[in-house]
Parts: structure tokens; C-alpha cells; sequence
């Protein structure tokens, strides 16, 4: 069946109806944020928190929506002329998985992905007393075992992992390994000590959030340290060793859930594509800068999927330049529609926050506003959420664009100046971006008008 069959949909009260003839408007700046003429100049958006005033300006462009409380993410604006708004639900019972365990080994020094940025993350947030609301657990989770790595990796490749961590070269059949053959090398995935143990916590993380979701003992859980999306069964790709999204995926489908996957980094998740490229009972879908442009080289419009999964493929290459309008009219367009009618029992999102303008190995170009929007996006959207880090190398970006996700996921408004011992120790003033990236307004045209061409195909190839 093709995932724009329709489906029965349950009562969930907590759900949100797609309806076509409605546009959800995220915060942005105010470009762009309506398809279709400009409303009337005497049309005014409301809602309880949120006002638009209208301008000379912003009567040229479209409607401008000043956010003034993480409680009301977004306005939705119907084409009947009615104003709603759809609030996202700050009583969630939250779990953030960490231990230090997670940031004490990493790739090497001089590799992209530090887990420093594990580690100023949680104390930017316990800095911020985030981990005190009543609403909100920490969960030290264990290592994924040899059997629940198994749910996607083989053995033999599971030995291979296990045998160069500990600096051997032989399995246990006296087969000699030859690491490249498993995608590891002195680039992108080199060989480290105790990788096997920090990468399979990784996935225990992830994991542990599952089955707690699954459970019913909390409504959102965040694995920030997970989100490797990139692992094959057989061998690592992209710094990534173990495919945590798909590890947890797999043990919620055997469960009998299904699962909806929504990876927002800049990079194609291919990994996690590839390992349920042939089946209905999941749906992917990734928004990624094009492949054309940056690693994998993967994530086309009309890679869909194949046997019973045709069409549970869902692609969205954007190309560099976009901005935070053009990006979230994108993700409204596809997402949301997408969801409604998979009807997922879990979403599991991938957070990763490389597509911020100052990311060093991408480009994207979001800021902090534009990746909250997102995050509250998936709070409305999700009816159980695993939320999942990922990418993300600028190390003054990573710490504040989580911190922010977790405040959406938990409920709370932090201040935008950064506390004073966060400060002392690694710098920076603000939480919140206070500077837009350097783009023109001919480069922002030129990419807002290719990617509505893009978005179109997206949506005659899903049948959206």
C-alpha cells in the first residue's frame, strides 16, 4: 500500500489533523511563510500570545509572526480566514539519557565529533536547573547489548567492533581483519580505544528511551548522544559505528509500533533509510542539504523505497544557502501531511543541529530560531517522541541548539544570556542566536525559488 492510501486514523485528542486548506505558519522572519498570494492588507493573525502587526513591508512580502512564548510555537492560518493556534504540550514527562561515560572517549582529537559537546551540553542545561522541574527524569542507560546491537548489525560485524576497540586484528574464527573492509580507517572513522563500549552506550541510550516510551514511563525521552544515522549493518560510515535511530526503530517495530523517522540533519540519513528501505511498517523521511553538495551523496527525490516499502522513502534535498523561511515552508509542505496519514504510534526525530549557518562542515544556513521551530514542530506533531542528537561541529552551537530542544520537549523558557559559570568556562553571552548568517537577497531568492520547484516533485512523487 502507498503511504498516500488513507488510513484509519485513532482518537488521539492530543493529535494534529493535517488539513489542506490549512497552512501552519512557523516562526520565522516573515518571508515566505504563506504559499500562495499575499493575504488581504486588512487580515490580522491572532492568537492568545502571538500578534502579527501588518507593515508597509511585510504587506509586500507575507505575514510576519513575532513568537513570544515557547508555549504558542506556531499560528495556523486557513485560507477560510480563520485564525488557530495549536499549543504544544509543556506537561510532557521527560527523560534525558547521559552519563559521563559518554564523553570520556571520542574519535581523537582532532576529529570533528568531540564529545565535549556531550559534556557542555548537560551542564549548560544543569546550569540552567533544567534537570530540576518535576516533569523531567536523567537516566544514566546501559550499554546495548551483543543481541539488541544484533536487531540490525550482524554478528560478524559486531566481533569486528568489538576485536579493533580492544586492538586485536583477529575474530574468534581467525579471520584476519582488514579494518577498511569495515569502513574504518585514519578519516572519518578511525579506530579509538574502548569505541566499542562508548559507541554500543550510544545505542543503549537510544534504546533505553524506546522502551521507556513504549512502557508509558515518560512522553518524550532525548538520547542526544545518539542520532548516528550513517552506520551501516556491516561496516561504519560517516562517524558513525553503530546505528542507534535504526537499533531503537527495529526493537519499537518488533513491538508492534509504527514508526515514523524524521531526520533534520544536514546530512542524508542513509544509513538509517537503507535498513528499512523495503518495508511499510516505517516511514523515513530526511531533509538534508543535497547530495550532490555534501556526504553521503545519497537522498534524491525519487529514492522511495522499493518492494512493499515503495513510497515510505521520503527525500528532501535542499540546497546550500537555505535559510530558516525557506527550510521550515519546506518541512511544513512535506512533514506534517506525511505523518498524518502514516499515523504513527512513535515519532523518532533526529535532532542534529549541523544545519546552523556557523557549522564548519555544512551549508545550511539555520539559525537557533529556525531549529526551535522545528523542535516545537515535533512536539506538536508527535503522539510518543524519541528525540535523537546527531551532527553538529561548531561547539559554541551544539550546546545552546540541544539546550533549546530540551527546553521544548520539557516545557521551559530559558534566559537568553547564558549562565555565569557556563560563561566563565567556555564563553559566549547568548542562548539564542542575535545574528542572522551572511546571505543575499539574491541567494535567498535563487534558493527559494528552486526549492519550491524541489517540494513540488516531492509532493507528485508521494502524492501529497
Amino acid at each position: 500500500m502507498h503511504p498516500a492510501d488513507p488510513r484509519h486514523k485513532r482518537d488521539d485528542p492530543h493529535q494534529v489533523r493535517f488539513d489542506p486548506e490549512v497552512e501552519i505558519i512557523l516562526p520565522a522572519r516573515q518571508r515566505h511563510a504563506v504559499a500562495g498570494p499575499a493575504p488581504p492588507s486588512d487580515y490580522t493573525v491572532y492568537s492568545e500570545l502571538n500578534q502579527c502587526i501588518r507593515t508597509e513591508k511585510q504587506v509586500k512580502s507575507q505575514v510576519d509572526i513575532h513568537r513570544t512564548s515557547v508555549y504558542t510555537p506556531y499560528t495556523i492560518v486557513t485560507k477560510r480566514r480563520v485564525a488557530l493556534n495549536f499549543n504544544h504540550r509543556s506537561t510532557r514527562r521527560a527523560v534525558f539519557l547521559s552519563t559521563p561515560a559518554l564523553w570520556e572517549h571520542g574519535h581523537g582529537k582532532n576529529h570533528p565529533l568531540k564529545p565535549e559537546r556531550l559534556k557542555r551540553t548537560f551542564e549548560l542545561l544543569e546550569e540552567y536547573g533544567a534537570f530540576a522541574a518535576p516533569n523531567v527524569q536523567v537516566i544514566a542507560p546501559p550499554s546495548a547489548t551483543e543481541d539488541e546491537l544484533a536487531l540490525v548489525h550482524s554478528r560478524n560485524y559486531i566481533e569486528v567492533v568489538r576485536v579493533l576497540s580492544e586492538g586485536g586484528a583477529w575474530t574468534e574464527t581467525r579471520e584476519y581483519i582488514s579494518p577498511m573492509r569495515y569502513g574504518f580507517g585514519s578519516g572519518d572513522n578511525p579506530i579509538f580505544p574502548e569505541m566499542y563500549e562508548t559507541e554500543s552506550l550510544k545505542a543503549g541510550g537510544s534504546l533505553t528511551g524506546a522502551k521507556l516510551l513504549v512502557n508509558g514511563e515518560c512522553d518524550v525521552a532525548f538520547s542526544y548522544s545518539g542520532g548516528m544515522h550513517h552506520a551501516m549493518a556491516s561496516y561504519a560510515s560517516g562517524f558513525c559505528v553503530f546505528n542507534d535511530p535504526a537499533i531503537a526503530i527495529q526493537w519499537m517495530v518488533e513491538q508492534g509500533l509504527r514508526v515514523a523517522y524524521v531526520d533534520v540533519d544536514v546530512h542524508h540519513g542513509d544509513g538509517v533509510e537503507a535498513l528499512f528501505y523495503d518495508t511499510d511498517r516505517v516511514l523515513t523521511i530526511s531533509l538534508h542539504q543535497d547530495g550532490r553538495t555534501l556526504f553521503p551523496g545519497t537522498g534524491f527525490v525519487h529514492d522511495i523505497g522499493e518492494g512493499a516499502g515503495t513510497g515510505y522513502a521520503v527525500n528532501v534535498p535542499l540546497l546550500p544557502d537555505t535559510d530558516d523561511e525557506t527550510y521550515l515552508w519546506a518541512f511544513n509542505q512535506i512533514v506534517p501531511p506525511l505523518l498524518e496519514r502514516f499515523a504513527a504510534d512513535v515519532i523518532v526525530s533526529q535532532l542534529g543541529v549541523d544545519t546552523h549557518y556557523k557549522d564548519p562542515l555544512a551549508h545550511i544556513a539555520l539559525t537557533t530560531a529556525g531549529q526551535t521551530a522545528l523542535f516545537e514542530a515535533f512536539d506538536a506533531l508527535a503522539p510518543r517522541w524519541l528525540a535523537l542528537g546527531g551532527g553538529g561541529y561548531n561547539l559554541d552551537v551544539v550546546p545552546r541548539s540541544w539546550t533549546l530542544a530540551f527546553g521544548v520537549m520539557s516545557g521551559q523558557t530559558f534566559p537568553d544570556e547564558l549562565p555565569s559559570g557556563y560563561r566563565a568556562r567556555y564563553g559566549g553571552r547568548w542562548l539564542r542566536d542575535h545574528e542572522e548568517p551572511p546571505l543575499s537577497e539574491a541567494a535567498r531568492e535563487y534558493v527559494w525559488q528552486r526549492t519550491q520547484d524541489m517540494v513540488a516533485e516531492v509532493k507528485k512523487v508521494h502524492r501529497l
